[in-house]
């Protein structure tokens, strides 16, 4: 049997309030929980203290047998010093895609044809005179 340390949606419609549960894997995120160790309340500002409320002791024992905590539980976790967690980085996420790519070099080729026509006007200009 696997188990997480998740967080369980509680909130009414566009105010979002989240128990922190331990909970099997193959449970529904909102449904079957086996103990709920904190709350966290995304709508109080950051520096509030009431915002991430965990029971430190319930987390550091289910982490020794085993449970295995999500990316923002994690960070939670991270922030009271119960858990190490290791800083992550994506260096593709911040690069174009194809797309974006195939846009940027139609444009800088029209630009190309639009300086290269422009001379061209100027020198059948000077030729002319």
């Amino acid at each position: 049997m696997s188990i997480k340390i998740r967080l369980a949606r509680a909130g009414s419609k566009k105010r979002p309030y989240y128990h922190i549960v331990i909970a099997d894997v193959r449970a529904p995120r909102d449904g079957r929980f086996i103990e709920r160790i904190g709350a966290y309340n995304p709508m109080l500002p950051k520096d509030n203290d009431e915002r991430i409320k965990l029971d430190a002791d319930r987390a550091k024992h289910w982490l020794s047998v085993g449970a295995i905590p999500t990316d923002r539980v994690a960070r939670f976790l991270d922030a009271a010093d119960i858990l190490k967690r290791e800083v992550r980085n994506n260096p593709n996420k911040a690069k174009p895609g194809k797309k974006a790519i195939e846009r940027a070099e139609e444009k800088s080729q029209a630009e190309a044809d639009a300086k290269e026509a422009a001379s061209d006007g100027a020198k059948e200009e000077a030729t002319a005179e």
